[in-house]
This record gives structure tokens, sequence and C-alpha cells, in this order.
């Protein structure tokens, strides 16, 4: 990706070409064979693409799934489990036959391969980011590829990120990388179900209005990922919006990804970076409560006018503690930001809409949406939305239910 631009690439991909820093995130569809287990062809395929990345002076952090889908055999299971204990146990299994398939493969071409396997807790907690990033950070500066990849040995349904999609964008605000790829068996997003007639892949979204009645499948043709495009889509809108563009795109067309070339669609970044504990606020936490705001307190918050004070809060429901993340929720149950605690729930109780100490510091709050007017319907009459960024706390049940397919 360094040196002079791939023949023939356009200029909206200018901030492709420039990336020095690239996530790739590959799904399980894209490194297992129609029989099951990994496929060493497709795994090759891949790793030279990302070698020759390297070659040309681009670090990349590659984010992988596969391990639960390469335990399955093994361990004489025809699919994916629906139980944790077993999923936990697949990819005991797998993930060792995947870092080892990686570790065979790189060495091919004189790379070594670092295994960093990651829980939601160890983004959203100050410390263990702190340690996931000197980890990824050191593994790249010593020229060894890092391969993620959740943790599911140990991740239980609270602390699951809930698809590897959402993992690689947070990875990617991590490790301050300057492009995210997401590789799969489609070739991009489509604006109709792929391979119908009229239906026709979008090559760029320069925001959220490029999407509007666009409808997104939510699983994907192979059976063995988590996902589907829904998981990409949230994916790139959590990269973009901070600051990192986006491109999805067939496993097969990587080396177009990483040249800049004209392939699947582009994301155009649509913010700037921000603060870690705020991404992870937003994007990666479960609230551990709810508080319910006077109108006033909801709309400072909305319009980041202040903080949240005692007298702003009219009810509070859960067992938080000061440094929690808390929902904060408009006077008609809509959710209007997201901060973290400054006081515990007893404490709180015995000061809402009494006292002027501050509940919420301003520096820890993210504003989601504007409070509903107070004439407003209630949230049963609010429009449907399509398509949505899903919170940590919805992607936890998703797990616990057992109703995603097998990674």
């Amino acid at each position: 990706m360094s040196g002079a631009p791939a023949s023939g690439a356009p200029s909206s991909r200018a901030d492709v070409l420039a990336a020095r820093r690239v996530v790739v995130k590959v799904g399980s569809s894209s490194l297992t064979s129609a029989a099951g287990g990994l496929d060493s062809d497709r795994v090759d395929a891949l790793v030279d693409v990302i070698a020759r990345a390297r070659s040309a002076g681009t670090e990349v952090v590659l984010v992988s799934s596969g391990a639960i889908a390469a335990g399955l055999a093994p361990l004489g299971l025809g699919e994916r489990p629906r139980d944790l204990a077993r999923q936990q146990a697949a990819a005991c299994v797998g993930q060792g036959l995947l870092v080892a398939r990686y570790t065979a493969s790189f060495a091919r071409h004189g790379l070594r391969v670092g295994q960093i396997l990651l829980t939601a807790d160890d983004i959203g907690r100050h410390t263990q980011y702190r340690n996931a990033y000197r980890a990824l950070a050191q593994v790249l500066a010593m020229g060894a590829v890092p391969v993620v990849n959740e943790n599911d040995t140990v991740a239980t349904a609270e602390i699951r990120f809930g698809d590897n999609d959402r993992l690689a964008a947070l990875v990617a605000h991590l490790v301050r990388a300057e492009l995210l790829v997401l590789l799969s068996d489609v070739d991009g997003l489509y604006d109709g179900a792929p391979g119908t007639p009229g239906s026709r892949r979008i090559p760029e979204v320069r925001g959220r209005g490029d999407l509007a009645g666009v409808e997104i499948g939510s699983t994907g043709t192979s059976g063995v990922g988590t996902g589907g495009m829904v998981t990409k889509v949230e994916a790139a809108r959590i990269a973009t919006d901070a600051g990192i563009p986006v491109v999805i795109t067939a496993a097969r067309h990587a080396a177009d990804a990483l040249g800049g070339r004209e392939t699947g669609t582009l994301f155009h970044r649509t913010g700037e970076r921000a603060a870690d504990h705020l991404l992870w606020l937003e994007h990666a936490s479960s609230p551990r409560g709810t508080l319910r705001l006077t109108p006033h307190a909801a709309l400072t918050l909305a319009r980041r006018e202040g903080p949240l004070l005692a007298t702003g809060v009219t009810r509070v429901d859960g067992d938080f503690v000061s440094g929690d993340p808390v929902e904060l929720r408009d006077a008609t149950g809509r959710v209007v930001a997201r901060g973290l605690a400054g006081l515990g729930a007893r404490e709180l109780l015995r000061l809402q809409g009494r006292s002027a100490r501050e509940v919420v510091h301003q520096d820890d709050l993210v504003p989601l949406a504007h409070p509903a007017p107070p004439d407003a319907p209630g949230p049963s009459a609010t429009a449907r939305v399509r398509i949505r960024i899903r919170t940590a706390e919805e992607y936890a049940r998703a797990g616990a239910g057992g109703d995603r397919p097998g990674r």
C-alpha cells in the first residue's frame, strides 16, 4: 500500500492508499471448506495478500473468526452447539488449530504470528485497554502479525463482543488504524438481496443518508459465520464515526481492497477519533443501571451543555456503583445518552431531585439522541428504524439465547 497509487485507483480511495496501519477481519465462511474445517488453500490465499502488504510497508492486524468452526469436526460435532459450554470447548480446540494454520502459512513468507484473544472487558476497562494496546503495539513493532479473535473459551454472554465485525471495529480504534477491511463471502453491500434481478452493489457510502431505504440481510449464506451484512454495516458505522474508513468486500478481492482498487463498498469516514473510553461507552459497554431525567436535564445532556446533576434525576433503576456505565432516558423513556456514574445507586436514591451533586461528568457522557418534545408519544409509537447499531447488551442477550450461527 505504500509507493505509487495502484493503476486505475479512483481518487475517492485516497484514504485507503494512504493507510499505513490496517485491520483486516475475515469471517469463518471465508476460511472453511464446504465439508467443514479449515480450508488450507483459502488461508494461504489470504496470508499471501497480507504478506504482500507487509512487504510494501503496511502494518496489518488480522482479526480472524473460525475458532469454533475449526473445533467442531475434531470434537465430533456436526453443527455449532447452542449451549455456551460446548461452544467454549469447540473454541478451545479450534483456536489452537486456527493459529497453528496461520503460523505455518505466514512462515512461508518469513513472518511470525502473535495470538491475542480479547473479551469486551479488555476493551472496556482502562487497565486492560492499556495492556491490550501495548501488547498489539509491541507485536507489530517486533515485526510479527497479530492474529486477534474473541476469547470464546472464557467469554460469557455478559462480556462478549457478540460478533467479530464489532470486535474488528473496536480493535481498529484501539490500535489507531487508518483503515478497516471486512472480508466475507459477499463482495460488498447491495441495495437488495445479492444475486437477485435488479440488485446492485453500492460502491460508496458517504453518510447514513446513502443507506436510506436499503434493506440489509442479517445472516450469511454459508451457515458458519456469526453476522452477515447487518453486523458489517454496524461495524462500519462504529469505525467511520471514529474517523476510520472501511471497505467491505469478498475475501477473494482482498488484494484489490488493500491496493486501493475499486472493489466492494467503501464507507468514507464521517467523524473524528473519539476518546477511548467514550468509544467503548457508546459501542461496547453494558449499562448497569438506568436513570430517568427531567426534560431540562435531558436537553442539557443532548446539547452537551453541562454534566448531569442529581436535581435532574427523577428515577433510579439498577444496583450500580461509581464508575459503572448507566443509561440515561428522557421523560418518555427514550434513551438520550450513556454515561459513567459518579455516584452509586444507593447514594443517588437519597439525593435524586434534591441535591446539586454531579452524577455524571460532562467528559464521561455520550449523547445518543435528542430528547423527545414534551408532547411526543411514548416509545411504542416511535418510527421503525431499519438499520441501527445494536448495543453490547443486545449482543449479550443474543449470545445467551444461542441463536447465532457458529463462528
